[in-house]
Order: C-alpha cells, then sequence, then structure tokens
C-alpha cells in the first residue's frame, strides 16, 4: 500500500483487526474480497484519499486481522460478526456515519452492514455481486463450474483446510488466475501480499468457516430479512464486470432491486477483480456517486 496510509490495530471481543487509514474528508470504508486483502485498493486509495478519509480494514480470516475459532453454527464468521467489526473500526476512529465501497466478500459484509445499522451506512457501492441468498438460490451449472470455490470450501473439516495448506500460495493463484484475465492484472507486489498472508496460520480455516457461514446462518438471516420485508433503504450502486460470471449468470440489478429500495448500476470492462483490472473506471464511478 502507498504511503501516507497509518496502519491501525482494533481490538473488538478479543479479535484484533488490522487496516489502514489515510486521506481527508468524508469516511469512506474499504471492504476486500476473497482471497485477498485490504491491498486490493492500492490502484484507487491515491485517488479517493484526495476527496476521503479512506478506512481498509482487513476482514477477520483475512491479511492481518485475526483468524478467530469458530462454533458449529460458524457464527464467529458470519456477516453479521464481520459487519460488528467494521461498526468497530469506524467508531474507534470517531465515525458513527460513512458510506462504503466494498468488493466480492467484503461487499456481503456491507449488504448486512447496511441492513443491520442503517442509521451508520449512509450509502453503498458494491462490486460484482449478487445477493447471497438469490446466488445460492439460483445456482446454475455454469456459475458452479466457474465458482467451484464456493462448493469445496463449505466442506466439512478438516479436509478443505489440510488441501489449502499443503501449498497456500498455489491456492490463491488458482482461484485469482482462473477468471478472465488470469493473474495479469495483478501487480507482482500485492500477489506477494496476497501470498504472504494466505501462508499466515489459521487462514485456510478463516476462509472456509467465512464460506460456511454464508451457506448456514448468512442464509438464514437473509431469509428472515426477506420474510420482515426488510429493504435497504440507503442509495445502492452496483458495478459488475462485463466479463464475469457473475453479470453472466445473474441478472445482477434485478436481483438488488428485490432487496433495495434505491438501486443502480452497471457493468464495467473487466472480470471480477474490478478494482485492480479496471482502477480509474472504478474511482471514476465511486467519486461520482460518493461526492
Amino acid at each position: 500500500m502507498q504511503s501516507g496510509f497509518i496502519p491501525f490495530h482494533v481490538l473488538r471481543d478479543g479479535v484484533r483487526l488490522h487496516g489502514r487509514i489515510g486521506g481527508q474528508g468524508a469516511p469512506l470504508l474499504l471492504l476486500h474480497g476473497h482471497p485477498q486483502t485490504l491491498e486490493i485498493w492500492h490502484r484507487v486509495a491515491p485517488v479517493l484519499s484526495a476527496r476521503f478519509t479512506l478506512v481498509m480494514m482487513d476482514l477477520r480470516g483475512y491479511g492481518d486481522s485475526d483468524r478467530p475459532a469458530s462454533d458449529a453454527e460458524h457464527l464467529a464468521y458470519s456477516k453479521r460478526e464481520m459487519a460488528r467489526d467494521a461498526m468497530a473500526v469506524m467508531a474507534h476512529h470517531g465515525f458513527a456515519r460513512f458510506q462504503v465501497l466494498a468488493h466480492d466478500r467484503g461487499a456481503r459484509v456491507a449488504h448486512r452492514l447496511a441492513a443491520d445499522h442503517p442509521q451508520a451506512v449512509e450509502r453503498l457501492m458494491l462490486l460484482d455481486v449478487a445477493p447471497t441468498l438469490a446466488m445460492y438460490e439460483r445456482t446454475s451449472e455454469d456459475f458452479a463450474r466457474a465458482y467451484w470455490h464456493w462448493f469445496f470450501l463449505i466442506q466439512p473439516p478438516p479436509l478443505p483446510e489440510a488441501l489449502i495448506e499443503s501449498d497456500p500460495a498455489r491456492y490463491v493463484r488458482s482461484v485469482m488466475g482462473g477468471r478472465h484475465a488470469g493473474l495479469a492484472p495483478f501487480a507482482p507486489n500485492a500477489l506477494a501480499e496476497y501470498e504472504r498472508c494466505a501462508a499466515i496460520p489459521g487462514f485456510a480455516r478463516g476462509i472456509c468457516e467465512d464460506y460456511r457461514a454464508s451457506a448456514t446462518i448468512d442464509l438464514a438471516h437473509d431469509r428472515a430479512d426477506v420474510a420482515a420485508g426488510l429493504r435497504l433503504a440507503q442509495p445502492l450502486r452496483v458495478l459488475w464486470g462485463r466479463h464475469g460470471v457473475v453479470g453472466r449468470c445473474f441478472d445482477v440489478l434485478s436481483l438488488w432491486r428485490e432487496r433495495a429500495d434505491q438501486v443502480s448500476g452497471d457493468a464495467l470492462p473487466c472480470g471480477h477483480y474490478i478494482p485492480e483490472e479496471a482502477p480509474d473506471a472504478l474511482a471514476e464511478e465511486a467519486l461520482r456517486f460518493f461526492t
């Protein structure tokens, strides 16, 4: 990550959360996806930090944040618990109300954050995701083949963990390199950072528990929201990769309009890893939407 961003650590219920903060202006929380870290923002953060105070954090289980033990219901890695992490990080910096830019797994945390803490989230931009419940319920063969890791990581322990731990860097490269553009979009320093963090003990457990939670407790929380008629009231902008799997397999805008009142969105000329494949287009979208 570029200079000018100050590392921080926040301890919440025994879980140490790592992040970086920098810039000036209104607070903007940035959340990364799988199998990455806050390093994904290295190409857009310099632009956005001229207008916003950026708070970038590693989700629990990822990066330099802790990888806590889980439980039979996977509650420790529910998106509700991760959203509470985000609230604690923002409160630590004195921000009671903020905006959110989030990719992939981080976007699922952001969805729960906006649903559970509407007083805190002013507006949000989600990158290359449809709602978790809809994606599981409407999975096709095309999606299952492309997103094989969704179904591999949720298998009971210890098999997925053991296979990942046998060569964490190979796992990272296989997942990230198996998309539209291969490994070409990733700067060497960024890729090295993802591989370093994947080698930290507990990484495999953390990412498996993240996905196990999404296939169990997170779906229960989402179904409860639907049954209660709970919808996001905040302005929501969704972007997806024109060459990605999500836009090919799902009607992204329609699915988000089932869950939120104010939705706009568009495809960008890239694959899944929008912050690294199309940073200029993303920065332009973010400046327009969040300013």
